[in-house]
């Protein structure tokens, strides 16, 4: 398969299952595992961002049209879009020429977990923020962020270790 059919096979199936399965679980009216920013760790790495930021805008927007949330979603996730990168050289120390052989699973454990928990602590942060948008709901925030970044990450490793194959 080629590579243009594999992310927008991505880009679908993470809309998909966001709006129809992820976004119906709310455990403890605490948990709500957003798995749609799993986009943003996959995608390759390129020195042109524009396209990157445009596909994360739409998959944002898409996931806000079904939800009814107003943009949150197009928002929090353009954000750790435009951050990506600047993770990418913090945690792996990778600099321009090695982007096109950067791969997610190529790499140490311990610095995926970092990597992945920051974007996702930072989306999560952002989006019950401007969900909530009141400082009488911080303690709300604070635990929405904690507990659904637990559920989404658990989600994450959990797929990427049933779905992905040994080469």
């Amino acid at each position: 398969m080629n590579k243009p059919f594999n992310t927008l096979t991505l880009f679908f199936s993470l809309l998909l299952l966001q709006v129809f399965v992820l976004n119906n679980i709310l455990f403890l009216s605490f948990i709500n595992p957003y798995l749609y920013i799993v986009f943003v760790f996959l995608y390759p790495l390129k020195e042109n961002r524009i396209p990157f930021l445009f596909y994360c805008f739409l998959l944002g927007i898409g996931i806000d049209f079904f939800s009814d949330s107003g943009g949150i979603h197009a928002f929090s996730i353009l954000c750790i879009a435009y951050l990506r990168l600047f993770f990418v050289k913090l945690y792996f120390r990778k600099v321009a020429a090695d982007y096109s052989f950067f791969k997610l699973k190529s790499e140490p454990l311990g610095k995926v977990f970092n990597y992945t928990a920051t974007l996702t602590v930072i989306h999560h942060l952002i989006y019950f923020s401007l969900a909530n948008f009141s400082f009488n709901n911080f303690s709300n925030v604070l635990l929405n962020t904690l507990y659904s970044s637990i559920f989404t990450l658990l989600l994450y490793f959990l797929g990427t270790t049933i779905f992905t194959t040994k080469e």
